[in-house]
């Protein structure tokens, strides 16, 4: 723990359980985390581009699994492909609960910023870079959009793009203060200014599944923090779709969150708990 997380502070931080495989060490100021849940060759190809554009120089690379069953995450090989750490989630709750976990893990190690690309390689690790330039120039949240001039979206799911581009990206633009283009992707970062800010508490049970996300969209604009959305390209596969979100229910799910996030259903209590 370091000195701007005072222990009264962290002892509020809802974090659901986890185990730590391996943990080599901070060597940088900035860490890469990785959600992962049977990614299978997914996984091992983005840690392959990532190791070529070498990342690993400029950021600490850590996974955090929500239950994988694959065989994918064998700690040698994460290891030889740059992985400074694993934290398996053992507690219950999706990918919000496994970002609770490395971020609190991150911000008690001491990382300055937190860059997040999801685990199926959908995402062009070489904009890594120039994110944690944006966090150096004192930006506190860029989010990946394949949308503006520089960005590419291959092959995205039809009802995926309209929903991004009609509803989701306008909804949070318009109750954020902030024009958003691309806003379900997890390809982000933050720094740690942002999410210490008891007004922003992310360290809460309320975020489980696809919540904090929309949430910290909606959030941090409305709280003055430094945003900007940094073009990206975001591939799709032809012939599958590598994502947790479900059809009709999943859409309707993150509408849900969406209109919650909006009108400041996980806004922090006064006074903050996170």
């Amino acid at each position: 723990m370091t000195s701007d997380t005072t222990a009264a502070a962290r002892s509020h931080w809802q974090v659901p359980a986890f185990e730590t495989p391996f943990w080599l060490g901070r060597r940088h100021p900035w860490c890469v985390v990785i959600p992962v849940i049977n990614e299978g060759v997914r996984i091992r190809s983005l840690l392959s581009r990532m190791a070529t554009l070498d990342v690993a120089a400029i950021a600490d690379l850590l996974i955090v699994d929500g239950g994988s069953t694959d065989g994918s995450l064998e700690s040698q090989s994460l290891q030889r492909q740059g992985v400074r750490g694993l934290l398996v989630k053992t507690g219950p709750g999706r990918l919000s609960a496994q970002l609770r976990c490395a971020y609190a893990f991150a911000l008690d190690q001491g990382y300055e910023g937190i860059v997040t690309i999801d685990g199926n390689d959908k995402d062009d690790p070489e904009a890594i870079p120039r994110f944690i330039e944006a966090l150096q120039q004192g930006v506190d949240f860029v989010q990946a959009s394949r949308f503006i001039p520089g960005g590419g979206a291959e092959n995205t799911p039809r009802l995926r793009y309209f929903a991004i581009r009609l509803l989701h990206a306008p909804l949070l633009s318009w109750f954020s203060g902030f024009r958003w283009t691309d806003t379900t992707q997890g390809f982000r970062a933050y720094s740690r200014k942002m999410l210490l800010d008891p007004r922003i508490a992310p360290f809460r049970d309320i975020f489980s599944s696809y919540e904090l996300l929309a949430y910290l969209s909606c959030r941090a604009p409305r709280l003055g923090y430094r945003c900007v959305e940094l073009p990206t390209v975001r591939r799709y596969p032809r012939d599958e779709v590598p994502t947790k979100i479900g059809a009709v229910t999943g859409h309707l799910s993150l509408l849900l969150v969406l209109l919650r996030a909006c009108i400041g259903t996980y806004d922090a209590p006064s006074g903050g708990s996170g």
